[in-house]
């Protein structure tokens, strides 16, 4: 799956989590597919949010692993910090990608300026129950969604 996510495009989040849904279908556990798209939902949010221009987003599934990257054209790394209460729904982005994948990081990209921001989470993962969401705040699904 491959999809370009234009400049300060909220709305395309959601398609990118229906193709993200449509590709783990049939190929993981419910919870496992879940998880995917509350961190690829998360992954673009900070890239449209916090850059001057759009994304481009993959994923692709082998070994029994999910792979997806996130390419934006900022240089600048992402820091995860643990947000303040007064914070609201800002700020758990990447705390909930380093929480919830088995791996995760940041490479430059292959050709370009920019970063790619990636996770991996295994087919049928240990650490991750099906009912993994129970415990995320409901506000963060809602700005998820």
């Amino acid at each position: 799956m491959t999809r370009s996510v234009p400049r300060a495009d909220l709305r395309a989040v959601g398609q990118v989590r229906r193709d993200l849904r449509e590709l783990l279908r049939h190929r993981c556990r419910a919870g496992t597919a879940e998880v995917a798209e509350l961190l690829v939902t998360e992954l673009v949010t900070n890239a449209l949010v916090h850059t001057e221009g759009g994304a481009e987003v993959s994923a692709s599934v082998s070994d029994a692993r999910l792979r997806v990257e996130v390419r934006d054209g900022a240089g600048r790394p992402p820091r995860p910090h643990v947000p303040s209460a007064d914070d609201g729904t800002h700020g758990r982005g990447l705390v909930l990608v380093e929480a919830l994948a088995d791996t995760w990081g940041v490479d430059p990209p292959a050709l370009g300026p920019g970063k790619v921001v990636w996770f991996e989470l295994e087919d049928v993962p240990d650490n991750v129950p099906d009912n993994v969401l129970d415990n995320v705040p409901e506000d963060v699904l809602e700005d998820a969604g």
